[in-house]
Parts: C-alpha cells; structure tokens; sequence
C-alpha cells in the first residue's frame, strides 16, 4: 500500500517529534497524572499507596499551616506583583530616554535578572543582617536603627517584597518595548492641547500599554504562586531560624512559610507524599481560576483600549 504525500510528510514529522513526545509522556503526563492518584492515597517512599479516599483533602481543611501557607502566598503575590511591575515601569521610562550612558544604564538594571537565585538569596541574607548587614548601616548614616530583618516576623515579609524588586530586569524590558511601541503623534497632540506629564501619562501612556502590564502581571502572579527557592534558603541559613532538611522551618512566627515550601515539608520532611499531591492538586485549581479571571480581565482591557 502506497501512502499519500500528505501520510507520508504527517509520519515524518511525528518521527522528527516523537523524542519529544515520549519525553512530554514521561517527564509531565505521567507525573501529574500519578500525582492526582497519589492525592487519594496514603503514601511515603517506604510502603506502598494506600487508598485513603478524601482524607488527604479533608487534613488540608484541618490543617493551620496549609491556610497560613496560603495566606503568606497570597500576599506575596497580590503585593509584590504591583510593587514589581511599578519598579519595572519606572525603571523602564529612565532607559527610554535619551542619555550618553543608556546602554550602560540597561545592562546594569538587567544584570540582577540573570544571577542566579541561590547566590542573590545569600547575598540578600548577607545585607539583611542586623548587626553588619549594608541595610542597617546605610539606615544608621540617617539615625535610623534598622530591624532584624529576617528574625523579626513583623518585617520577613517586607524583606522579601524588598527582595522581589531586586530581579525586575525582564519586566523591565517588555515594559521599554511596549513604551517604545507607543506613537510619539499622540504625545505631540496632547502637548499641543496642553497636557502635562502627569496627564500624558494616565491617559495615553497606561492605557496603551495596559494589556502588556496585564500580561506581565499574570505572568508574575503564576511564578510568585511557586515562591519556594529564596524562603527554602532564608529558613535553612545560619540567621537564627534553623538549619538542615530535617527542620521545617517558615521563619519566625511561620511568617515566610509559603504555600510550595510547605508542600516540600510535607512531602521531603514529613514524608506525607499523598498529602503533599493533594496540597499541588490544590494550588492547581487556585493558579487556574486566578489565571482564568486575569485573562478574561486582559480581554476586557484589550477589547477596551482597541489592542488587538
């Protein structure tokens, strides 16, 4: 039997994909797909699953430190999701300008962005520190007397927005491209009409440059739901709140004990495997509606300010 031309291209093409394919099967198919299982089960890595129904869900609702996860989750991402992108915009509208020193300026405001996390996290562990660290001293040139940053649980969560705004280089390029992106004729009517900068702003540059903000805000929001490196470190550190696996820590008072990390206690330190699948089942269905409700607020925005 002949095959067609068409038969013959489909076949080659599934052939040029299949190592992808059986690699998308095996390394993301099969994992969420045992994982879902697993939530219904009790499970560790040293005996076998069993069936536990609902219960795993059940202790979720049970549980205070799942909701206290949450909740540390939540402000992270509603709080430094706007704090990001306002530095990123700000930090954009300076490399847009003209100045001799531009590109300079764009690599220095970049290059945080490319550090890896575990190194920028000591480095930040380091300035934090109440006795020696740069941020209390540059505080004490002004007669402020800094706070334990870190070991202070009315301060850990300022200490991360602080260190969130560390690492907006990417925001910062999509917002210079979507800037750039604006045309200059309407900047130009406005300031033959008489518009200030400050008018120019809300009414011509935010709104055209709206439905990238929301992008990048969705985008933000989705990774500040997996905030697990920088608390994993600060938590395992020699800062006073302990160290080692073994200890699972969300800092003082469990003020920096995000969602993700107690999963990871949950499933490397307790060894409640079936409980921890549940509780990424969980933040599954949370990411979702959230990012199913900004994007439906993206289509408004853009249907509103006439983006296609």
């Amino acid at each position: 039997m002949r095959l067609s031309e068409s038969t013959r291209n489909t076949c080659n093409g599934l052939l040029f994909a299949l190592p992808w394919i059986i690699g998308f099967i095996c390394f993301s198919i099969y994992p969420l797909a045992a994982s879902f299982y697993y939530s219904f089960t009790e499970f560790n890595p040293i005996s076998k699953p069993k069936w536990a129904a609902l219960a795993n869900y059940a202790d979720l609702f049970r549980d205070q430190l799942v909701l206290k996860g949450l909740l540390n989750t939540l402000f992270i991402s509603f709080v430094s999701t706007p704090v990001n992108l306002l530095v990123a915009l700000l930090l954009a509208g300076v490399v847009t300008k003209n100045f001799s020193a531009r590109g300079l300026v764009r690599t220095l405001f970049f290059l945080p962005s490319i550090i890896p996390t575990i190194a920028a996290t000591m480095v930040w562990i380091w300035m934090f520190d109440p006795s020696y660290g740069y941020i209390n001293n540059v505080l004490a040139w002004f007669g402020i007397r800094g706070p334990a940053w870190l070991m202070d649980m009315r301060w850990t969560k300022p200490a991360l927005l602080l260190m969130g705004t560390w690492s907006t280089g990417t925001a910062m390029l999509i917002c210079m491209a979507a800037l750039q992106e604006v045309p200059k004729s309407y900047y130009e009517s406005a300031e033959i009409d008489g518009a200030g900068s400050i008018r120019r702003f809300f009414y011509i540059t935010l709104p055209s440059i709206a439905h990238v903000l929301l992008y990048q805000g969705i985008l933000n929001l989705i990774n500040s739901f997996q905030y697990f490196q920088q608390v994993y470190i600060i938590t395992n550190a020699s800062t006073g709140q302990g160290s080692g696996a073994g200890y699972a820590s969300g800092g003082p008072g469990n003020s920096i004990l995000m969602y993700p990390l107690y999963i990871f206690h949950n499933a490397f330190t307790y060894f409640k495997m079936g409980k921890a699948s549940a509780m990424a089942w969980l933040l599954f269905i949370v990411v979702a509606l959230l990012t199913l409700v900004a994007t439906k607020l993206t289509r408004s925005v853009t249907s509103n300010t006439g983006v296609e």
